[in-house]
């Protein structure tokens, strides 16, 4: 019995610790565009938006950011703007450091215009352990940046698409913090150092 008991204590302590949402000091700049998510980016290129995505034609970068169960989960509104459109697409449930699981898995997908009629794209994608996707904004919402708006349970990853024309800050293998990093500018107009991708 103090076995089982440790065993549902330590799960106690486990789950206490991945559902953790400390407040964090986010940018107040709103020309930036931040990661929703902490983790460790595993894909920075060229990219066709969600095939289930009705935009006009965009080039787009995109950006894969996997999130390993260590780290929070809580997913952060990337940049202010409007939600143009919410689609949750039912799929499967392969490793999210694979890049097909961007096409293949199960996923929420939001649309979002930002200033000056840019948009970008952000996806939370279910993973080989996760199994819920909770999303709490809806179509035509104003959103700040920063602002919490749901969380993936257990090992997963997030996908921004970002428009080309704008330089990107991040680089593959960087960990970045969801509501703090800055992963591009509108502005085109930082200057942060020489992992910018154009």
């Amino acid at each position: 019995f103090p076995l089982i008991g440790l065993c549902f204590l330590l799960i106690l302590i486990f789950t206490a610790y991945f559902f953790r949402d400390p407040d964090k000091v986010v940018p107040t700049n709103e020309n930036l565009i931040l990661s929703p998510a902490d983790g460790l980016i595993t894909y920075i290129g060229p990219s066709d938006p969600p095939s289930e995505v009705e935009i006009e034609y965009i080039e787009f970068n995109k950006i894969s950011i996997f999130l390993s169960i260590f780290d929070i989960h809580v997913n952060r509104i990337p940049a202010s703007g409007k939600i143009l459109s919410c689609d949750y697409v039912k799929g499967k449930f392969l490793n999210a450091t694979l890049d097909k699981s961007s096409h293949d898995n199960e996923k929420n997908i939001k649309t979002m215009k930002l200033k000056n009629d840019n948009k970008i794209i952000f996806t939370q994608v279910a993973g080989l352990i996760a199994r819920r996707i909770i999303s709490n904004v809806k179509e035509n919402q104003d959103v700040l940046i920063g602002d919490r708006y749901g969380i993936i349970k257990f090992g997963s990853r997030v996908d921004v698409y970002i428009p080309k024309n704008l330089k990107i800050y991040v680089s593959e293998g960087q960990k970045v913090i969801g509501g703090q990093s800055i992963l591009s500018d509108l502005n085109n107009s930082l200057d942060i150092g020489d992992t910018i991708v154009k």
